[in-house]
């Protein structure tokens, strides 16, 4: 027999009863039944009740068992008894009578249980996260991923991509985000870069005559703290396509992610058509660039019938260049107590509150009440309920000024209204490509225009586009959003020098800067580039969505603190004296 096992502790059925078998892993957990101990005996794959009652040798043993000690059992396999079967494993129709037990490897007292899912500081579980590891939760989230990359690595080599690497220790490159900077002890002084992406590689890839490439890829930004974002380093699904146009990438992704979601999604529906939404049509409507469609409400501009009204505070702000009033319908919403409820959410993020109508049914007719229906009348109050195509019992909220000072709190509103009444599925999946990206966008403060996402695509028009104002000018940029959480981005690339240099030049980077930044790439693009274009989609958030959990440390498995610490190895951790000589390096004291 096998030095430590003859079967998992998922593999032994009915049919084994009164076989001799010989299982490893960690203890579960231990109870006391009348005198016989059993005992949960928990590896990779799953999970056998083992058992030992007075008259077995190993039972002075079992009772000293403590939580997740390894260890090793030898024993014969019996039939339970049938009330007490446990359908809801697969073991669960036998149990191990114990004959010998050795301790393979002891355990403390634990820090954090495993057994269950408690609900413990996240600075324990990252501290002791190969005791997290073991809970089940966690555990499946780890499988999920595995299953996930896989099934992305089969569905690109099937659509014909090729998988290359790309280097790890590059040139520092402006991907939105800052670098992490490696020393060189070769070159004192100089730095490499971890690559935030490997947007210029996979260029460079098709340049040099490759047609579809692709990698799981790990990606290095050092990134601000957010519960879906990594602080550190994250993983996507990275690839770049020759000689193709904006729906050739869409029709390669989608079967690719379709396939992810109806495979891992349990069930879960998915939209037969995943509608192009242009980038402004996205604000409008919902406030984002990644809405979640499983919301129906849209918002629309109401400005007209606020103009010159009675509620002064919407009537003198659109007095003001670039001002407009939205309305947020919130079916079946009519009702005082909701609109409270509803200023208070707005007052939780920072507004003094939001304007609301409400209608109800008052002899015969549709009458709509709240403060702004008093002060705008009758009249408009109907018009505004008509354009929303609301009735009796439903309600509108309203936000106004600028649009990029109040949308992103409307988002937030439409989420909550429609989370609220119940009118978001949460049972399914919409997909939709947000399109026609703005290319540059103007700092509000310095008044300087800059990239507004990708610096290296393609703008629609070419050349000729960048001759006008370039705030007009959009991109083959495109992102794919799916329930409110953006797991995708790509774009066209700018791949003629010419327009290349035309683009960053209104970016403020001038020839002499951009061969200095992007030499590589700039020099390639002047011997036979092809069109191209690619995307990249994010794992981590992928997973998360079909794990159902809400924080993307569920679903790495070493992650980072929000802190960007690793509390396990004690990362980032200070550099010795002979390491900083060796690198021609000193670590100055932070000021203040």
């Amino acid at each position: 027999m096998h030095a430590y096992r003859s079967h998992t502790c998922a593999d032994l059925t009915k049919a084994d009863v009164g076989r001799d078998v010989r299982l490893s892993g960690w203890v579960h957990r231990v109870r006391d039944h009348g005198g016989i101990l059993f005992v949960d005996l928990r590896d990779h794959y799953g999970i056998t009740q083992v058992l030992a009652d007075p008259d077995s040798p190993a039972f002075a043993a079992v009772e000293r068992l403590r939580a997740e000690a390894c260890i090793r059992i030898d024993g014969e396999v019996k039939a339970r008894d049938p009330e007490l079967v446990n359908p809801k494993i697969p073991t669960g129709e036998i149990e191990v009578y114990i004959r010998e037990v050795e301790v393979l490897g002891p355990a403390e007292e634990l820090p954090l249980p495993v057994f269950g899912e408690p609900d413990y500081p996240e600075d324990t579980r990252l501290t002791y996260r190969f005791l997290d590891l073991r809970r089940e939760s966690l555990h499946a989230n780890m499988m999920l991923r595995s299953a996930v990359i896989r099934e992305m690595r089969e569905r690109m080599w099937q659509a014909g991509f090729t998988e290359f690497q790309t280097p790890i220790i590059t040139a520092s490159s402006p991907e939105g985000a800052r670098d992490f900077l490696v020393p060189s002890r070769l070159h004192p002084g100089r730095f490499y870069a971890l690559p935030q992406a490997p947007q210029i590689f996979k260029q460079l890839i098709m340049v040099s005559g490759f047609d579809k490439y692709f990698q799981i890829a790990p990606c290095f930004r050092d990134e601000d703290p957010r519960a879906d974002r990594s602080p550190t380093d994250f993983y996507q699904l990275d690839l770049e396509m020759s000689f193709v146009e904006q729906e050739d990438v869409f029709a390669a992704l989608e079967p690719v992610l379709r396939s992810v979601f109806e495979r891992f999604g349990n069930d879960r529906p998915i939209n037969a058509d995943w509608p192009r939404i242009p980038f402004a049509e996205a604000m409008k409507k919902f406030g984002t660039d990644k809405p979640d469609l499983r919301n129906p409400i849209e918002m629309q501009v109401v400005s007209e019938h606020f103009h010159g009204s009675g509620f002064r505070i919407f009537a003198k702000l659109l007095e003001q260049e670039g001002t407009e009033v939205r309305a947020i319908p919130a079916p079946t919403g009519g009702s005082r107590a909701f609109c409270d409820r509803m200023n208070a959410f707005a007052q939780r993020e920072g507004l003094p509150g939001m304007g609301y109508i409400f209608w109800r049914e008052q002899g015969g007719e549709t009458i709509g009440a709240g403060p702004i229906a008093k002060n705008i009348g009758p009249e408009r109050t109907e018009a505004i309920r008509q354009q929303l195509g609301l009735g009796a019992g439903d309600a509108a909220f309203f936000l106004g000024g600028t649009p990029d000072s109040f949308e992103s709190v409307a988002a937030k509103a439409r989420d909550e209204v429609g989370s609220e009444l119940g009118l978001t599925d949460f049972e399914r999946f919409e997909f939709a490509w947000i399109v026609d990206f703005p290319l540059f966008e103007k700092d509000p403060e310095s008044g300087e225009v800059d990239f507004s996402h990708n610096p290296f695509s393609m703008p629609q028009g070419g050349m000729e586009a960048l001759e006008g104002d370039p705030l007009k000018v959009r991109g083959y940029q495109y992102d794919l959003a799916c329930n409110g959480a953006e797991i995708l981005s790509g774009a066209i690339r700018n791949h003629r020098p010419e327009i290349m240099y035309k683009a960053f030049e209104i970016a403020g980077y001038p020839h002499d800067e951009v061969d200095k930044r992007f030499g590589g790439i700039a020099k390639a693009f002047r011997y036979g580039a092809p069109p191209h274009g690619g995307a990249a989609a994010g794992i981590d958030r992928i997973v998360m969505l079909l794990a159902d959990e809400v924080n993307i440390r569920e679903v790495i498995m070493f992650p980072m603190t929000q802190r960007a610490e690793d509390l396990l190895l004690g990362a980032p951790n200070e550099p010795s004296n002979e390491q900083l000589r060796e690198l021609g390096l000193r670590v100055m004291p932070r000021e203040g």
